[in-house]
């Protein structure tokens, strides 16, 4: 029989649908197939894109020419510019502001046909400090409260180009999806006075059914209720609300745990298009000990239609135990 399972932290309701279970095989998907052409983000093309903010080089490397191994460059064609001031203003019971952020392409390697699973370890290691450092570097502007760091990957979830890139857009207000989570999670604090992330890791740990992997820093599961066949979640083990504040060893053993369930995605849904996205803490916020970053990658099997989109409930047809079980036993 199916079930109905509530997201402890936000509230959302999803249906677990394991009458229609479906396994890895079940699900038709697009892979990421090269069509070759054009490509602004291959070496050789630098002057296509806006001149670069960071970029990892041999030292005497000339910028905004080849000889990189990663690059970040203001999107060509930005949600949000970075230019002006915030003017906010009500027009009758609507409210509007100004178009002020940032929008960055991290381009994660100069070899067109390589994905972040494909990467080295120490590469894949290089992408994150490159998070990291975009970061800290966005939240010294006052303007800015959130950096949204998200990956488009395949065309199917999302991706204009197909050369391996993330995105970080830097905003002015707070997502209501990112509010909703803090606010779910304070509730549970002020209740309990533990962070809900930190019980959910160790239940996670104790009960073992939806751990996909595990090493001293990090866990990766498939959460309770998951509302995507073969979502994953990787959180710390050590409670801590900002990503960007992350140390040298946490982001080693990040790399490796992230690349790895990366492959194993990979190999159990033949290449699948993907989204991921990183849940942390406002810049204005202080460090909470209710609220604890996260990674949630999507892997793109299921499409959205008018039940969910009517109703906010959304059908899973994997259970999230099955998932994880399939995941954890994959041989690499």
């Amino acid at each position: 029989m199916s079930e109905l399972r509530k997201d402890p932290v936000t509230g959302r309701w999803v249906i677990i649908s394991t009458e229609r279970g479906r396994r890895p095989s079940d699900f038709a998907v697009q892979g990421n197939k090269f069509k070759g052409g054009f490509c602004p983000f291959c070496p050789g093309n630098e002057d296509k894109t806006p001149p670069e903010i960071l970029a990892f080089r041999p030292e005497g490397c000339k910028r905004n020419g080849p000889g990189w191994r990663l690059r970040v460059v203001p999107n060509k064609f930005p949600a949000l510019r970075v230019e002006g001031e915030i003017n906010r203003e009500g027009v009758g019971l609507y409210d509007k502001m100004s178009g002020i952020g940032a929008h960055e392409v991290i381009i994660e390697t100069p070899n067109h046909e390589e994905t972040l699973a494909s990467l080295s370890p120490k590469h894949f290691e290089d992408v994150l400090w490159a998070f990291r450092e975009r970061m800290l570097d966005l939240r010294r502007d006052t303007r800015l409260r959130y950096a949204m760091l998200f990956k488009n990957h395949g065309e199917a979830a999302g991706a204009t180009l197909e050369h391996t890139h993330s995105q970080l857009i830097a905003l002015p207000i707070v997502p209501h999806l990112v509010m909703e989570e803090m606010a779910g999670a304070k509730d549970y604090y002020t209740y309990k006075e533990r962070c809900i992330f930190c019980d959910i890791v160790r239940q996670e740990i104790q009960q073992g059914e939806r751990v996909i992997l595990e090493n001293a820093e990090f866990i990766v599961i498939t959460p309770f209720a998951s509302f995507s066949p073969f979502e994953a979640w990787i959180l710390p083990k050590r409670h801590n609300s900002f990503f960007e504040e992350s140390q040298i060893h946490e982001i080693q053993s990040l790399g490796l745990i992230f690349q790895e369930t990366l492959k194993r995605l990979e190999k159990a849904l033949s290449f699948p298009p993907y989204n991921f996205t990183l849940h942390t803490t406002p810049f204005k916020e202080r460090n909470l000990e209710y609220y604890h970053w996260h990674f949630e990658i999507i892997p793109k099997l299921t499409k959205f239609a008018g039940f969910e989109w009517g109703s906010g409930f959304f059908i899973n047809p994997t259970p999230p135990e099955e998932a994880a079980k399939f995941l954890r036993e994959l041989v690499p």
